[in-house]
């Protein structure tokens, strides 16, 4: 149920304020809440750690202002955010404050709010998932445990304006807990010295996690003493916490992210935005970080009167009519729109010619069976120049094929027809619109520059021009690509990408092969 906004008549226009906390990266670790909010907000305004995995959630037609904060670098002063907030809420929308991590866990969220407080516009708060226990525990660490520890501790690790420290380091140490320092990276031996001047066993156990829940993500476990050198010895860089404490030590036995079947893997899967994500759930079942990267839209044609007009002679001009789909969208626009002229199906199957429905793979197979529809025909190998040519070689003399798909569609599927002398009628039902957010494309291709993706997976042609429209200039040649057919692998190649083709045109097909190259 949409939420709505009460404005009080005559009253100036206020909308609403969600201060929502995004969880450390990884999308699975989103909240119910904040996920709901993504898709009901007016106006997402994001800090530069939110990751492409969530980014590429948001539909593009959303409004985004960056206003990102990384390694101490304000892009946008925390006054002005504050500013942004009052006005996108003045103006009566609905905006969505996304924050990495917890708003409230040294994320400023107390500050953000104050200004909304003071003009009196309404707000929410959604707490997330804090990096200070879900980083550990995607390395492995426990934060407690009842053999080490019974309390653990979240710090700062930020200094003050003028450098000097803010921590009570003797204070720390005698609560002899595990203590997680967050922002510290740079002031790493700072801290690490401060612990053991105020006495803590230069022994102790410490680790740096960097990037962590991502696929990106690594761990040092050293000691308090040497941690600092060993960070350094590793090139670790930020986003990355410091944990201290007996706990670290338990991560050689307790990790477990890096070895599922495809941990430590980042796979971009590309689809239309109206298709599921099965391919992309099986891929993170098996332990990969996954991007979807929704790149192409459907844009029904409606009004249709060519598609009216031909439905309404459908069955009435030969003896053997077939009705053939070539994807799942067309099913459910075909579907669409059908009742949108109120065609009912028992007039359009209720006629005198003998009629027969052809799918051009498994997937629009069984898309049709949710409207009870079961194909006559599919052919061996999902390609449109395969459904042509066992359609040219099945159906009888005479008989009358009507194709409904996208304007867009393949060249490859009419000519046989036309060589058999087969009668087809070509009906567009959608039009095929590519689209993707700026700041989407921006974090995609720092990872790709950083061969921080490992493959991206590709279920039609149509996705693969999707995908270059959306991440723009890249070396493609780098890129390996995982094809769901023939067809859609010599589009890719036209860009150069390295192809793996999988063995049937099926999802799970697509899965095992992925499997088998990582």
């Amino acid at each position: 149920m949409k939420e709505k906004i009460e404005k009080v008549p005559g009253a100036e226009p206020c909308g609403k304020v969600w201060l929502a906390g995004a969880g450390p990266g990884d999308a699975g670790l989103l909240t119910v809440r904040t996920k709901e909010l993504m898709e009901l907000a007016d106006v997402i305004v994001y800090d530069a750690l939110i990751s492409a995995q969530i980014l590429s959630l948001i539909s593009p037609k959303k409004e985004m202002i960056h206003v990102g904060k990384r390694s101490g670098h304000h892009m946008v002063p925390q006054e002005e955010i504050n500013q942004i907030l009052l006005e996108e809420a003045k103006k009566g929308k609905k905006v969505l404050r996304l924050k990495g991590g917890d708003p409230f866990i040294f994320g400023r969220g107390g500050e953000e709010l104050e200004l909304l407080k003071e003009h009196g516009i309404p707000f929410e708060i959604v707490p997330g998932i804090t990096s200070a226990a879900a980083v550990p525990a995607y390395a492995g660490i426990p934060v407690t445990h009842r053999d080490f520890t019974s309390s653990f501790h979240v710090i700062t690790g930020h200094p003050r304006k003028d450098g000097t420290s803010r921590i009570d380091y003797p204070s720390l140490v005698n609560l002899k807990g595990t203590l997680v320092f967050l922002m510290g990276i740079s002031s790493m031996r700072t801290i690490l010295k401060g612990l053991t001047d105020a006495g803590m066993d230069p022994q102790t156990p410490a680790a740096v996690l960097e990037k962590g829940t991502l696929s990106a993500q690594r761990r040092v476990v050293s000691t308090v003493e040497h941690l600092a050198e060993d960070a350094e010895k590793a090139a670790i860089g930020t986003p990355a916490i410091i944990v201290v404490g007996e706990v670290c030590a338990l991560a050689d036995t307790f990790h477990w992210a890096e070895d599922r079947l495809l941990g430590g893997r980042q796979i971009l899967v590309t689809r239309p935005r109206q298709n599921g994500s099965r391919l992309s759930d099986k891929l993170r079942s098996l332990g990969a970080q996954v991007i979807e990267l929704p790149a192409i839209d459907t844009k029904t044609i409606s009004p249709n009167p060519v598609l009216e007009r031909e439905m309404k002679a459908f069955g009435h001009l030969a003896e053997e009519e077939w009705l053939v789909f070539t994807s799942p969208i067309g099913v459910r626009v075909f579907f669409e729109q059908m009742a949108e002229l109120k065609m009912d199906l028992r007039k359009l199957f209720r006629c005198p010619a003998d009629v027969k429905i052809a799918a051009i793979g498994s997937a629009t197979e069984k898309e049709l069976a949710l409207y009870g529809l079961f194909a006559d025909l599919v052919p061996n190998v999902y390609c449109a120049a395969s459904l042509g040519t066992q359609l040219a070689e099945t159906a009888k003399a005479g008989s009358r094929v009507t194709i409904v798909r996208a304007a867009a569609g393949s060249e490859e599927l009419l000519p046989p027809l036309e060589e058999a002398g087969i009668k087809a009628v070509d009906i567009p039902l959608y039009e095929t619109v590519y689209e993707t957010h700026g700041q989407v494309r921006e974090k995609i291709q720092k990872l790709f520059e950083d061969s921080e993706i490992d493959a991206v997976t590709f279920t039609s042609a149509s996705t693969v021009k999707g995908f270059v429209n959306a991440v723009g200039a890249l070396d493609y040649k780098k890129i390996k690509a995982v094809c769901i057919g023939e067809q859609t692998a010599a589009e890719a190649e036209k860009y150069g990408m390295q192809i793996r083709i999988s063995k049937k045109a099926s999802i799970d097909s697509m899965v095992e092969l992925i499997s088998s190259m990582f």
